[in-house]
């Protein structure tokens, strides 16, 4: 009997092995994008799906890294040693076109450099963004010297947020905040208000375009209606980190109903 003759068990079932089959690109045709997801963030999925639905051939992969639900300097430092891990896991032996970290004020708190070592300890070929990274290269690519900031975070963590983006040679002539510490009280916190604090700060000063900080807080699918009411070009934390993983794994793909930014490619 050869490989594809039907065999008989004993209990009766056919059984026919080795049946022929063919092989392409799967899923990932286009590119491969690794993601690192806070254990206690409830939106940065749905928003990065959202995003990538319409683009086929393009796979989001995922992992989890433990993180304290309570945003403080220390709890944000205190995930760097568990990133490589939490990257080791996505895919293993299989190559990354980008691995992204997902949490803004981690990745200043520890460092935008730190991050990117940690993660090529074991992903030593990916491309690597954070939250601000991709905020920043979406800074370049709408030409925006001066940035309004919106954050839900406390004040020592605002600190960190605002010198972390002077430094890099932005302007922040006005930041709002909740100034509520809690991720999950954080992704609640509803796309309207997220509008009215928009509002608040461009009440206050002229700016090129408005960051809202962290990826708990929900603003990629509001973020054209919002521009297009102010006229003011919006990012967050989410929206930057997904338009800028894209870009570098080469989607150069245009997509306007995700706002201003994603019509740009890299400057």
């Amino acid at each position: 009997m050869n490989d594809m003759t039907p065999g008989r068990p004993d209990d009766g079932m056919v059984l026919i092995e080795h049946l022929p089959f063919e092989t392409d690109d799967g899923i990932a045709s286009r590119a491969r994008l690794g993601l690192l997801v806070l254990a206690t963030d409830f939106t940065i999925e749905h928003e990065w799906r959202a995003i990538m639905a319409g683009l086929p051939g393009v796979a989001l992969y995922e992992s989890r890294i433990l993180n304290d639900a309570q945003i403080t300097p220390e709890t944000l430092r205190a995930m760097e040693p568990r990133i490589a891990a939490a990257t080791d896991v996505i895919l293993p032996g299989s190559p990354l076109d980008v691995v992204a970290y997902g949490c803004t004020s981690a990745s200043m708190a520890i460092g935008e450099e730190k991050v990117f070592e940690r993660i090529r300890s074991v992903r030593p070929d990916a491309k690597c963004t954070t939250p601000i990274t991709g905020a920043f290269a979406a800074f370049r690519a709408l030409k925006a010297r001066r940035i309004g900031v919106l954050t839900p975070y406390r004040a020592d963590v605002n600190r960190i947020v605002a010198d972390y983006i002077r430094a890099r040679g932005f302007d922040v002539p006005i930041f709002g905040s909740f100034n509520e510490q809690d991720d999950g009280v954080v992704a609640a916190i509803t796309p309207a208000s997220v509008k009215r604090g928009v509002d608040t700060i461009l009440s206050h000063a002229a700016v090129d375009a408005v960051f809202v900080s962290c990826t708990s807080v929900r603003l990629a699918e509001a973020a054209r209606a919002i521009e297009s009411e102010t006229g003011v070009p919006i990012t967050s934390s989410n929206h930057a980190m997904a338009w800028h993983a894209l870009r570098l794994a080469g989607i150069t793909d245009v997509m306007p109903q995700w706002g201003q930014l994603f019509e740009r490619q890299l400057a």
